[in-house]
């Protein structure tokens, strides 16, 4: 398995900033073809560091309802059930769940129905609640001082420039060294005879 190096993180700081950015136009800046941008953000997504490519829209442009942070004061025994009701609700655009297993959302409710839209995504689920209508947003996601951790498939260890990464049925795992490479194989291939 290659190195992912500074021009990786190049890569991926130009595609924050707008991932519709041509390949070339991202070559000419880092030193690369288009073609080779194009063949290093294939293996960034394989490797799972890139999982989609998204839009960021100005909200404020469209009737999406009111922007709020809601930060509920949930024990630690309703969290998860709290959070799995939370996850994807309408109107839920992020959730954060704190250290301390509180749960805060931003979202978008209609302006004169705020306090029954939270009602009812909390229902019969007893948790105080504050909530903060937000002004403006920024969205500055900084890849500075990150370092990538591919973890090994087999047994979770950090995969570094030793490491191997083996396509199986279109999809590519990544393993820290050879026996880790080779127990999954052998157990792959075994599954793979008894389907």
């Amino acid at each position: 398995m290659r190195d992912l190096d500074e021009t990786d993180l190049e890569i991926l700081s130009m595609l924050t900033e707008d991932a519709r950015r041509p390949f070339s136009e991202i070559g000419k800046k880092v030193g690369l073809t288009g073609p080779a941008v194009s063949d290093r953000v294939k293996r960034l997504q394989e490797a799972e560091i890139i999982n989609r490519f998204t839009v960021d829209m100005n909200r404020g442009q469209l009737r999406a309802g009111i922007p709020v942070f809601v930060q509920f004061d949930n024990s630690k025994d309703v969290a998860e059930e709290l959070r799995s009701r939370l996850s994807g609700a309408s109107g839920i655009e992020h959730l954060f769940v704190t250290a301390e297993g509180k749960i805060w959302v931003y979202g978008r409710a209609e302006g004169q129905n705020v306090r029954n839209w939270i009602e009812g995504l909390l229902e019969d689920i007893s948790a105080d609640y504050s909530v903060t209508l937000v002004d403006d947003l920024e969205w500055a996601p900084s890849l500075e001082g990150t370092e990538f951790a591919i973890t090994c498939a087999e047994c979770g260890n950090t995969v570094d420039k030793e490491g191997e990464s083996v396509r199986f049925d279109e999809t590519v795992y990544h393993f820290c060294c050879g026996s880790c490479r080779g127990r999954f194989q052998e157990r792959y291939q075994q599954l793979e005879q008894e389907a």
